[in-house]
């Protein structure tokens, strides 16, 4: 007769348990990289493609709301859950695939704006489109992050076929010496930067007046205020409608809840504030789906107007287009 013991049947119970095919304890290797940005959906027969290109967080300070006690701002942030030392400014740019053209609105910062953005390239190839594909680049505005994306860090085009659409009110005051020449330090440096990006490839630029249909289904809409010739794009397929809202707003849980504030990036408050409630209150009174180049990923949703302001309500993440 065998002499069992307890080791002995604890033994046995583990090999059993092998056999079974019970999970077996191992430390999985962190991945250290998130998976790719990439949204898709559909507005009529159109097919969108919201591509992330990363975050910066913007150092803030108490003049970062010139008409807003600091106070109010770090409460706001706080129901934000973000810092008061910095505002999470996230990158997201659409491809909208009309059937006959791949158009791109705005074109990310091109890894030239902070470490933690630039992953825009990597978006594409994860998203199976190719830069070589892209037929048309409008542009919103001028700042370095909605078109630094043109180029690589080595000034060559990412997207070599592409024609360059841009405002022409915001061609007029960038491109402008005298209006360079009056600027502050900090401002001459964004007026540098577009003379680099857009000086050896003026034949691949065409300039558009807002009200102008810019492809087919998509119509530039003044929006002055951040720029002197910000523009929005409202985006229509089979009945359905998109408004592409660009910098009418920054981060909605500050700038949609609080649209009376004017930050100090924009170039007229004042403006800036008349576009944001005029833009808005359209997407609110409509009910049209939204997108916003510094949203949460996937940076679409709906507006709704409250007593103070307007509440962002973020998209339900479709696996299937519809």
């Amino acid at each position: 007769m065998s002499n069992l013991t307890r080791r002995s049947l604890l033994a046995g119970s583990a090999l059993a348990m092998t056999a079974a095919g019970a999970p077996a304890i191992a430390a999985a290797p962190p991945a250290d990289k998130a998976t790719p940005g990439i949204y898709r959906y559909k507005i009529g027969s159109y097919e969108l493609t919201a591509l992330y290109d990363g975050i910066w967080y913007r150092p803030i300070t108490d003049k970062f709301i010139s008409n807003a006690p600091f106070a109010e701002v770090e409460r706001a942030l706080d129901d934000a859950f973000m810092p008061h030392d910095r505002l999470a400014t996230p990158f997201t740019t659409l491809i909208v695939n009309t059937g006959n053209k791949l158009v791109l609105i705005d074109t990310g910062t091109g890894g030239q704006i902070a470490p933690s953005a630039g992953v825009l390239s990597e978006n594409l190839a994860a998203a199976g489109i190719d830069p070589k594909a892209v037929d048309q680049i409008v542009i919103s505005h001028f700042h370095p992050d909605h078109i630094n994306g043109i180029k690589d860090k080595d000034n060559a085009l990412i997207f070599p076929n592409a024609e360059i659409m841009v405002p022409e009110p915001e061609w007029a005051f960038w491109m402008s010496d005298a209006n360079m020449n009056a600027a502050d330090t900090d401002l001459k440096l964004t007026f540098r930067n577009q003379r680099r990006i857009f000086s050896d490839i003026i034949e691949q630029v065409t300039r558009f007046e807002p009200g102008q249909e810019v492809a087919p289904g998509i119509e530039a809409l003044a929006a002055a205020g951040h720029t002197p010739g910000h523009t929005v794009f409202a985006i229509h397929s089979d009945n359905q409608s998109l408004l592409v809202l660009g910098d009418t707003a920054q981060h909605p849980a500050v700038f949609a809840r609080h649209p009376d504030w004017q930050a100090s990036f924009d170039i007229d408050g004042a403006a800036a504030v008349a576009t944001r409630k005029k833009i808005f209150d359209r997407a609110a009174a409509d009910r049209m789906l939204v997108t916003g180049y510094h949203f949460p990923f996937p940076a679409c949703g709906h507006l709704f107007k409250t007593a103070t302001g307007y509440e962002h309500v973020p998209v339900e993440w479709q696996p299937n287009l519809e």
